[in-house]
């Protein structure tokens, strides 16, 4: 399975991005997905998750409010809206999908290459 995200790049505080991952090869069925991101010097935290029928959502608590995390019901695409960006969401986002539901990043099996995400003060 291999997972391609785009939609990052540069904005000013207070923009919005919309990060975008597919998910393509053998994948088998529909997969929970979720982001995470890794700023520079730091460990990589989760953002978000989405169960396989969209139904369960789950938000770090920094991004409650400005993100909200979507999947395309016929494929396995997951989005990410970002508002009311910060200097402190300035990250490498990166889209993972697995077997099972969660928000930690042991619990995805895939993994995609990460985009960038810069917010400028």
């Amino acid at each position: 399975v291999q997972l391609q995200a785009s939609g990052g790049g540069l904005v000013q505080a207070g923009g919005s991005l919309r990060l975008s991952c597919a998910a393509s090869g053998r994948t088998r069925s529909r997969y929970p997905m979720g982001w995470f991101r890794q700023a520079p010097g730091k460990e990589r935290e989760f953002v978000a998750a989405i169960s396989r029928s969209g139904g369960r959502i789950d938000y770090t608590d920094s991004v409650k409010g400005r993100f909200t995390i979507s999947r395309d019901k016929a494929e396995n695409a997951v989005y990410l809206q970002m508002n009311s960006l910060k200097p402190e969401d300035t990250a490498v986002y990166y889209c993972a999908a697995g077997e099972f539901y969660g928000n930690s990043a042991s619990e995805f099996d895939y993994w995609g290459r990460g985009t960038l995400v810069t917010v400028s003060s």
